[in-house]
């Protein structure tokens, strides 16, 4: 009896009470949570600023169509016919394209005439060292035949060690001026004949 009355006066404000914990998550858990979001914020940092440069920087090769200048694609030239070029047309220019030029042909009519030597520089005698002579050429004029020569020696290397004359002729009331180069012997004429017909140009050994 005495110990029920004990158990009643007991004050309840008085008696032990047992906490309740609550289930709060981990201190660890909570900064790997944080970390990982971390990492993810910064890759996607990343990543958007690779595509901004990767965007920024032009790449080579790309394809891209290349604008054509403003202005016509053809032009009509100041000169008729096109800029003229220093020596279109000449003899070498002619023989090189398989023609026969009309100033370098010979006429067989003018063979038997007695060449008439005209002193001067540059004069060949015709019977210098026994050499054949062979003609390459017979011109209106003395100019005609040096600048034929000029171009001849140039193209041909063979020729220009040789000896040459320009020889005046009067045939028929006309006067022409043949280009005339010692060749040496007549082997050596027959083959500087050879090259030069298998280049277009006129050629024959001078019989005297």
């Amino acid at each position: 009896m005495r110990e029920a009355l004990r158990d009643e006066d007991r004050l309840p404000w008085l008696e032990t009470v047992d906490e309740d914990y609550e289930d709060r998550p981990s201190t660890m858990r909570v900064a790997i949570f944080a970390l990982l979001g971390l990492a993810l914020l910064a890759a996607l940092v990343f990543g958007a600023y690779a595509l901004r440069q990767r965007a920024a920087t032009p790449s080579q090769g790309s394809g891209e169509l290349i604008a054509a200048p403003p202005g016509d694609y053809k032009v009509k030239p100041e000169q008729e016919g096109g800029m003229k070029v220093e020596g279109e047309g000449d003899l070498a220019f002619a023989a090189s394209e398989g023609k026969r030029p009309d100033k370098a042909r010979i006429d067989p009519k003018q063979l038997p005439e007695a060449p008439v030597v005209m002193p001067g520089k540059g004069a060949m005698p015709r019977d210098i060292g026994g050499g054949a002579v062979i003609q390459i050429g017979s011109f209106p004029d003395k100019a005609g035949a040096d600048a034929a020569w000029a171009r001849q020696a140039k193209r041909f290397a063979f020729l220009g060690g040789l000896g040459h004359a320009v020889e005046k002729a009067e045939v028929a009331g006309r006067v022409f001026y043949r280009l005339r180069v010692n060749a040496g012997s007549a082997n050596a004429a027959m083959e500087l004949c050879n090259k030069l017909r298998v280049a277009g140009e006129a050629c024959f050994i001078v019989r005297g």
